[in-house]
């Protein structure tokens, strides 16, 4: 049940949830009057007989939920949640730009493919994409194996999604988003 309450300001959250139950956590979550996001993106899976289209989660096990620091407590009584991602033993509260990102990724419907281990971003350069479906996004670029990469970090999660751009789509940005 979400509390309206003027004195803090609404937060993204990283839910983790039973493995597989993303979908359903991300329905309850809004049945409890939460805002959840749940970013899905769509894969080919093959069976015996036939291929089909189907969504899945771009980083498993995660559903972000916003809500007042003041009563989060409230989502763990959502059937399905493990947990809440904390940082420094506080709930780690998620960028409303890094959330921004992930709605800009899933809109451009493109193939995408989250990385398991994390890359050295220190060497990286703040860029802006500034054409094409990726546009408006914030991220890090790097140039690997002769490729122009632009690495998009969700600090929160420790999760990088890359993406492959041109060149010339993506200008330097001084902005820390």
């Amino acid at each position: 049940m979400e509390l309206n309450s003027s004195e803090t300001p609404l937060h993204w959250f990283a839910v983790y949830t039973k493995p597989k139950t993303e979908k359903k956590v991300a329905k309850r979550l809004t049945q409890a009057g939460f805002e959840s996001f749940l970013p899905l993106q769509t894969e080919i899976r093959q069976w015996s007989d036939r291929k089909k289209k189907v969504k899945v989660p771009l980083i498993n096990s995660y559903v972000f939920v916003q809500s007042y620091s003041t009563n989060i407590y409230e989502v763990y009584k959502v059937p399905g949640v493990i947990n809440i991602l904390t940082y420094l033993n506080k709930y780690a509260i998620v960028k409303d730009s890094e959330i921004e990102n992930l709605r800009i990724l899933i809109k451009s419907g493109l193939p995408m493919q989250t990385l398991n281990t994390p890359i050295n971003l220190s060497k990286g350069t703040n860029v802006t994409i500034t054409k094409g479906p990726f546009q408006g996004l914030f991220a890090t670029y790097l140039t690997t194996a002769g490729k122009h990469k632009v690495i998009v970090a969700l600090e929160a999660l420790n999760s990088f999604i890359e993406v492959t751009l041109p060149l010339n789509t993506i200008e330097e940005t001084s902005l820390n988003k």
